[in-house]
């Protein structure tokens, strides 16, 4: 069983930055994509940012140029960067490690995920 494992979660600043890291307990992510995802109060869990086995990343439109996913192979370790954070950015979010092969912004195109870590950004 994979457990993945969130932190860096927080309290900001509206513009301000915060980093997330997701770790697998036991198990490498050398060779799956991962995903982030955020659930807002009341709504339904959305796509952020996925990165391949080989680095290639995909964002979903609101967060371009203000997020930044990588990963370092090396620590077993995926990252979201998020910068110049929004009110609207308020969530709790979530890694996940893809199916197989799989990589994509839809949640069946993963199969396991962290227990998320709280972001909230203040006006």
């Amino acid at each position: 069983q994979v457990q993945l494992v969130e932190s860096g979660g927080g309290l900001v600043q509206a513009g301000g930055s915060l980093r997330l890291s997701c770790v697998p307990s036991g198990r490498t992510f050398g060779f799956y994509a991962v995903g982030w995802f955020r659930q807002a109060p009341g709504k339904e869990r959305e796509f952020v940012a996925t990165i391949t086995r080989s680095g290639s990343t995909t964002y979903t439109d609101s967060v371009k140029g203000r997020f930044t996913i990588s990963r370092d192979n090396a620590k077993n370790t995926v990252y979201l960067q998020m910068d110049n954070l929004k009110p609207e950015d308020t969530a709790v979010y979530y890694c996940a490690r893809g199916a197989g092969g799989r990589v994509g912004p839809e949640r069946t195109d993963y199969n396991y995920w962290g227990q998320g870590t709280q972001v909230t950004v203040s006006e």
